[in-house]
């Protein structure tokens, strides 16, 4: 957040100069941030913690890392950097650079902190924080569409974020006097007594308050219009930053705030459950209704998150295991296919599926990637999709709750309509039908490598990561378990 700001008052005039600087900051806070995450991963859950601002006894803005912000911090830290290179080229032709990247880099501090909050409180501050500091990133053009974009933005964020924080004067009126994130919740089961509806209900309105970032269903309508920002920006928005952020605190707020036993066989659960299930169906199909490249990849995202948020209302350790593992994977196969629009959008000026015929032949290097990325979205094994799926599939079915074999069903309805809306594009790059411009395509070509290299460095990690399923697993369930 700091080198953010330095950049702010440097203002560097050259380009080599800024784009050292914006690498450097981007490669030293990854750096330091892995660095904790082994620690902490090495030793105990409680290795690294620090109080920034403290107000009193009960109220700080507090970091401490366990098994949670591990995976999430993890993530956050991998792809930021690979993002960041790829688009200190894009950015060349967008201006305003210098203005971009510092809002670019104290965003990626405010993810971090989101990721290492201690309390609800730390974690409040921080998603009230990337509201802002990502709001001029979605505004980047400054025209009328971006302009309304940030608005329409704006009014659904800071909404969600008035719900988000009915819950947390709940769980602080009627939990064990702190806010510190607990697994199993922090209520306190005397003051509880006699409240249990209440405090259901205000769960309820902080689920769906987090879930705006999540473009939960009916308050996604944010998530479309946002895709007239800048294409990095569109990646880290439905990849790492502000959709992941909301699914990364309603996983807070079930697992680590009012409790998954609490919740667990409730209506509150059968709400957000069922609110889970249609935003999964129509994301998708949605997904397939639209013509837009890069708004049938946001109506994915929508969907795709869903998947997170089902598998973390089942509320069971299985659902939460299943919810980071899709977590991950998604992240690698989303943040891919966005830079690929970008480098479609930078090369060709074309947006809409429609024109992209032969462009697998015009563009190899964009199309190999986005074909292995869409083949991992819809799920086909070995690829990280399936992965996800089948996790967030045994814990569905391993809860036992009748609400829960709708979402399977949901599933299976997504990866056919995921199926579709992918390989529609696929098949028009690879098989063209009709007529084409053969003088027009001869001017696209592949981007230069700043920016292919991070495609195939993204590429490649997800599908060794896919390799590695069992491993990453693995990883997830120790990650939990050192808080159970």
């Amino acid at each position: 957040m700091l080198l953010g700001i330095g950049l702010l008052i440097l203002q560097p005039k050259s380009r080599k100069v800024r784009s050292r600087y914006v690498m450097a900051s981007s490669l030293v806070t990854s750096a330091l941030s892995l660095a904790c995450v082994i620690l902490t991963y090495l030793h105990d859950s409680d290795f690294l913690a620090c109080i920034l601002v403290s107000f009193s006894e009960v109220f700080s803005i507090s970091l401490r890392i366990d098994g949670a912000s591990i995976v999430y911090g993890s993530i956050v830290s991998v792809l930021w950097p690979l993002v960041t290179a790829y688009s200190l080229d894009y950015m060349s032709h967008e201006g305003h650079e210098n203005r971009f990247f510092a809002f670019w880099l104290v965003a990626y501090g405010v993810v971090l902190g989101i990721a290492y909050s201690e309390d609800f409180l730390s974690l409040y501050f921080f998603y009230e924080a990337l509201t802002l500091t990502t709001l001029p990133l979605v505004m980047h053009a400054m025209d009328e569409k971006a302009r309304y974009a940030g608005r329409k933005y704006l009014v659904y964020s800071i909404t969600g974020a008035a719900f988000a924080f009915i819950g947390m004067v709940f769980l602080l009126n009627y939990g064990v006097g702190h806010l510190n994130f607990q697994y199993g919740g922090i209520l306190d089961k005397g003051l509880a007594a006699g409240n249990e509806e209440a405090l259901r209900l205000a769960f309820v309105a902080a689920f769906f308050g987090f879930g705006v970032k999540a473009a939960i269903f009916p308050f996604h309508g944010w998530l479309p219009d946002a895709s007239v920002a800048p294409t990095p920006v569109s990646a880290l928005l439905h990849a790492v930053a502000v959709v992941k952020a909301g699914a990364f605190a309603v996983l807070r707020l079930i697992y680590y705030g009012f409790g998954a036993d609490f919740l667990r066989g409730s209506w509150a659960q059968t709400v957000v459950m069922t609110a889970t299930i249609v935003t999964i169906v129509y994301g998708s199909a949605r997904a397939l209704r639209t013509p837009h490249l890069k708004r049938r990849l946001a109506f994915s995202t929508v969907s795709n998150l869903s998947y997170i948020l089902f598998a973390l209302t089942l509320m069971t350790p299985g659902g939460i295991v299943g919810g980071m593992t899709h977590m991950v994977y998604h992240a690698f196969t989303k943040i891919t296919m966005f830079c690929c629009a970008g480098a479609i959008i930078v090369k060709s000026g074309r947006e809409y599926i429609y024109e992209l015929e032969d462009f697998g032949r015009a563009m190899p290097i964009v199309f190999a990637t986005f074909t292995v990325s869409s083949f991992a979205l819809i799920g086909v094994p070995p690829l990280g999709g399936f992965a996800g799926k089948w996790m967030i599939a045994e814990a569905a079915v391993a809860s036992q709750n009748p609400l829960a074999y709708a979402g399977i069903g949901a599933l299976i309805l997504s990866t056919l309509l995921t199926t579709l809306y992918m390989l529609s594009i696929v098949v028009r790059a690879y098989f063209p039908v009709g007529e084409l411009d053969r003088a027009a395509l001869e001017r696209v070509h592949d981007p230069a490598p700043s920016m292919w290299v991070p495609l195939a460095l993204l590429t490649a990690a997800g599908v060794a990561l896919a390799l590695c399923s069992n491993s990453v697993i693995g990883f997830l369930w120790t990650a939990v378990q050192r808080v159970w």
